[in-house]
């Protein structure tokens, strides 16, 4: 049992990860997080998954531009990706393009600082920050007021 424990926490890899915020009113400082940034340097992995909840973005702005957020949003995974579809930035590292995406800016669209964790599974570590941190489970996190 504890050479499978070795093994197992052996081959955990270090992540980093930011969340995606959209911020309609930079002002009020009210966001929706809408997706995770992935970077994991030993697999030379760079990943988002993006999710908008375009009724609590509505909530807290209803005169939002839904159309250029989501055109921005867009371009996250592209950056990801690299290559040509991802313009002069696609053609950094893997790791340069995390810095960039992360690197806080005063738009629509930020990030959290960086956070970092473990796993042996990237798409599963992927998976379950979207869960966490992204979708909304009803009746959790909900804008409505509690009922007593």
């Amino acid at each position: 049992m504890s050479l499978y424990r070795r093994r197992s926490e052996h081959d955990l890899r270090t992540y980093d990860y930011a969340i995606v915020r959209v911020v309609p009113r930079v002002e009020r400082g009210e966001f929706v997080n809408a997706g995770i940034i992935l970077s994991c340097d030993v697999e030379r992995v760079l990943q988002a998954g993006i999710e908008l909840d375009e009724a609590a973005l509505l909530a807290l702005d209803a005169g939002v531009d839904l159309e250029v957020v989501r055109s921005t949003l867009s371009t996250i995974p592209a950056i990801c990706a690299g290559g040509a579809d991802a313009g002069d930035i696609g053609k950094l590292s893997a790791r340069e393009r995390f810095h960039w995406l992360v690197s806080p800016k005063s738009t629509i669209v930020q990030t959290s600082p960086v956070h970092t964790g473990r796993c042996n599974d990237l798409d599963a570590a992927l998976e379950h920050l979207m869960n966490r941190m992204i979708r909304r489970v009803p009746g959790q996190g909900s804008l409505s007021a509690p009922v007593i």
